[in-house]
């Protein structure tokens, strides 16, 4: 009886043994899992850690900025920074926007601006002078030359066929590269109109203003 009882005794301490080796076992197992988890990091010198160190250094990605000299009938006249991607009307708001003497026809608000582009926003005619070039003069057939200079960022196709060598389809030229191009910066400009050449510039210079 006393043998029985003993053996009982060995077999309960050698189960409680067991689950004392599982339980420990098992927390082990655990804990050695999760570590790598907390204090995995790049190694140094790895693909990994280089990528990690250049987004680092290069920090945020700042957005590219463009320069223009807005001048001519706007409120404050100057070189402004614009984002890329701006177009005349931005320029034209950082400037102060257009003066009461401005002619918002002879300026493409919509077209897109370019980093050190002069923007010249041109002012309305006045009432006598407007006449002048818009109507003929008493006795002056078509195609004669006007009594003043002709505004290239302004003039109509008739003011403009009115200038010598010019006829109706190069003052649609003159009128659509304005629209694509913005206001004309100089007399020179005409030169990247089709079918006008350097000699035709040089016969238009006087007689015509940007």
């Amino acid at each position: 009886m006393y043998g029985l009882v003993l053996t009982r005794r060995r077999v309960l301490a050698g189960a409680l043994a067991a689950v004392v080796v599982l339980l420990i076992g098992t927390r082990f197992l655990l804990h050695g899992s999760a570590a790598p988890t907390r204090l995995e990091r790049p190694i140094v010198g790895s693909v990994e850690a280089g990528a990690a160190e250049a987004r680092g250094a290069a920090g945020p990605a700042s957005s590219s900025r463009l320069v223009v000299y807005v001048v001519g009938a706007v409120r404050r006249p100057g070189l402004y920074r614009l984002p890329d991607g701006s177009r005349v009307a931005d320029a034209v708001s950082r400037a102060g926007g257009l003066t009461r003497k401005a002619d918002p026809a002879g300026v493409n608000l919509a077209a897109p601006v370019a980093d050190g582009e002069q923007l010249v926003v041109p002012a309305r005619l006045p009432v006598e002078v407007a006449g002048a070039q818009g109507a003929p003069l008493p006795g002056v057939g078509a195609g004669a030359t006007p009594a003043g200079p002709v505004q290239l960022s302004v003039a109509t196709v008739e003011q403009l066929d009115s200038l010598p060598g010019i006829g109706p389809v190069t003052a649609q030229k003159i009128v659509d590269y304005r629209s694509a191009h913005g206001a004309f910066r100089s007399v020179d400009e005409l030169d990247e109109v089709p079918g006008i050449g350097p000699a035709r510039v040089e016969q238009l210079r006087g007689l015509v203003v940007p």
